[in-house]
């Protein structure tokens, strides 16, 4: 069992930056593929970013490619999402998710578990 705590989300302007934290707890934690999704008010949840057990390799929606940037800390078993130029696009309720595999998926169902969920606003 791994229990992910989100961290991080807030209200931010067009332009700024935020930086969520995912800290991970449980049996073997973090020998998990980890991913980033987001989910708005009556849309689907959508994979943001992914990054592989061993951290050698990452992915990302093509909106948040040149924007966001995850990594991954082993020691402090966390996962961490940076964010940067956020837009108003960008609000949305963000997870993060652990699945038992090398690779991340952007397939919300293809993960074993998942955090609570932190709110991001930007304004603009």
């Amino acid at each position: 069992q791994v229990a992910l705590v989100e961290s991080g989300g807030g209200l931010v302007q067009a332009g700024g930056s935020l930086r969520l934290s995912c800290a991970a707890s449980g049996r073997a934690s973090l020998d998990y593929a980890m991913g980033w999704f987001r989910q708005v008010p009556g849309k689907e949840r959508k994979f943001v970013a992914g990054i592989t057990r061993n951290g050698a390799f990452t992915g990302y929606t093509d909106s948040a490619k040149g924007r966001f940037t995850i990594s991954r800390d082993d020691a402090d078993n966390a996962v961490y999402l940076q964010m940067d130029s956020l837009k108003p696009e960008d609000t949305a309720t963000y997870y993060c998710a652990a699945r038992n595999h090398f690779y991340y998926s952007p397939r919300e169902d293809e993960y074993d578990y998942w955090g609570q969920g932190t709110q991001i606003t930007v304004s603009s």
